[in-house]
């Protein structure tokens, strides 16, 4: 230690300047990742101040969940030119990373509003309400498909929704034809959907058409439906409506915040025409 210009740290004071216990430091030595600058004749280990900015390179590639390994990698072949090739890989994931927490944020943000809008509804009341045109991204068509087959497209449209990025916190509803709930088919489902505030541009999606919806809630699950169903459509003949093209169907409560089936609450929105 007669390097007279040259500031050198013991490995308690090392650690205690990194904010690590020296077992960290130990550790780090054992696999070769940073080596202390000097090790006497007695054993004792020395760090310079010059590796304390290695340490914290170090510690900032472990929180951007890079392995010890691969830091390892990088220690035993420095370069400048590996540095800015490590450093801008690293922005990038940053970058990544910030857009999806961005997106989980969105995706939140719409829960609360939702949940927060259903505590003020009144379950048991019929509205007849004007909605406005809204975007709805589709599944592939599920009418007259088996079990197994549902199964699949509901696979595949979820499995859509992550890849694409078109999940938006909205519920996944159903929608249903005309002459499917004049038939009393009222779970003869023609596609899935989710809606979509501000699609993107080069997706196929379905343009809900705006107008005049009779709404109404069913509490239960869909065994019972079908008296919700009946209600509804006695309350469209009493208000001298006519049914228009589609149904749509979505949860208000479901198995994320119920324990019970009977619990569940489905939102009917009729699209009606008057006479």
């Amino acid at each position: 230690m007669n390097k007279k210009n040259i500031k050198y740290l013991t490995t308690g004071e090392f650690a205690k300047l990194c904010k690590v216990n020296k077992q960290t430091l130990f550790y780090y030595d054992q696999i070769g990742l940073l080596s202390p600058a000097l090790k006497n004749e007695k054993g004792y280990r020395f760090y310079s101040i010059n590796q304390i900015e290695l340490f914290f390179v170090i510690d900032l590639l472990k929180d951007l969940d890079m392995s010890l390994n691969d830091i390892q990698q990088y220690t035993q072949n420095k370069s400048p030119e590996n540095f800015l090739t490590l450093m801008y890989q690293k922005k990038e994931e940053i970058v990544k990373k910030r857009q999806e927490m961005q997106m989980k944020e969105k995706l939140i943000e719409t829960k609360i509003a939702l949940m927060e809008e259903a505590t003020q509804l009144d379950f048991h009341q019929i509205t007849l309400e004007h909605l406005p045109e809204a975007t709805l991204y589709l599944s592939r068509n599920i009418e007259n498909i088996t079990g197994e087959k549902f199964v699949e497209v509901i696979t595949e449209f979820i499995s859509e929704l992550n890849q694409l990025q078109l999940d938006t916190g909205y519920p996944i509803g159903a929608i249903t034809k005309r002459e499917q709930v004049l038939n009393g088919e009222y779970t003869k489902y023609s596609y899935l959907y989710i809606e979509q505030p501000q699609p993107k541009e080069g997706y196929p999606y379905f343009q809900a058409v705006k107008g005049d919806f009779l709404i109404g809630y069913h509490i239960g699950d869909d065994k019972t439906i079908h008296h919700t169903y009946k209600k509804l459509l006695s309350e469209m003949e009493r208000l001298d409506l006519t049914l228009g093209e589609h149904v749509f169907e979505e949860y208000i409560y479901d198995t994320v915040v119920m324990n019970q089936k009977e619990d569940y609450v489905t939102k009917i929105m009729m699209q009606v025409i008057k006479k």
